[in-house]
């Protein structure tokens, strides 16, 4: 089966969506995630991305359910 369609939603970016992530400073990375950073929001990598979705799942309590 043919991938004709594949990366056509950032074809229409500047660059094809790469660029300097704002978190790790990472040069020709694709910055396609957008996230707020000290009340601006700025473009990260998938990397940047993914670290901060695991620091804010860590942060958050753990809730306990009693299996009875």
């Amino acid at each position: 089966m043919s991938k004709n369609h594949r990366g056509s939603g950032i074809r229409s970016l500047p660059s094809h969506g790469r660029g300097t992530c704002a978190i790790c400073g990472k040069t020709n990375i694709k910055v396609l995630w957008e996230k707020e950073i000290n009340g601006q929001n700025v473009n990260v990598c998938k990397y940047c991305n993914a670290n901060l979705k695991n620091k804010a799942r860590k942060a958050t309590p753990v809730t306990e359910t009693s299996a009875e």
